[in-house]
């Protein structure tokens, strides 16, 4: 039997047992949005970090402040992981995809 995946707090633990439960098609799509999650949080602290704004960070990876400020907010639409990449790149990092047992304990996925 598949281990219960323990969340966060009650209150997120309930809604994500009523919404998502055990469909298939609703694991995936919270896993997606998840990863998004972790992407843009480590994009918004690499950005503070760096001291930049949403203006000079579009400058430095060849793009508008629109598409940072949507990374940032997990709602980019086009290529998450290309763009992310590109971000990493001006700011000297890279972007690092890793595949762990599903029943692994998660991390918060932002490192920086």
């Amino acid at each position: 039997m598949e281990e219960e995946k323990k969340l966060s707090s009650d209150a997120f633990q309930w809604a994500y047992d009523r919404y998502i439960g055990n469909d298939p098609k609703e694991i995936a799509l919270y896993e997606e949005e998840r990863v998004k999650a972790d992407i843009a949080q480590a994009v918004y602290n690499l950005r503070s970090q760096a001291g930049l704004s949403h203006e000079q960070l579009a400058d430095l990876a060849g793009t508008t402040p629109s598409v940072i400020e949507d990374i940032e907010q997990a709602d980019y639409e086009a290529d998450f992981l290309l763009m992310a990449s590109r971000i990493a790149a001006v700011l000297h990092k890279r972007v690092e995809v890793r595949f762990v047992p599903e029943n692994a304990p998660e991390s918060n996925g932002v490192a920086v």
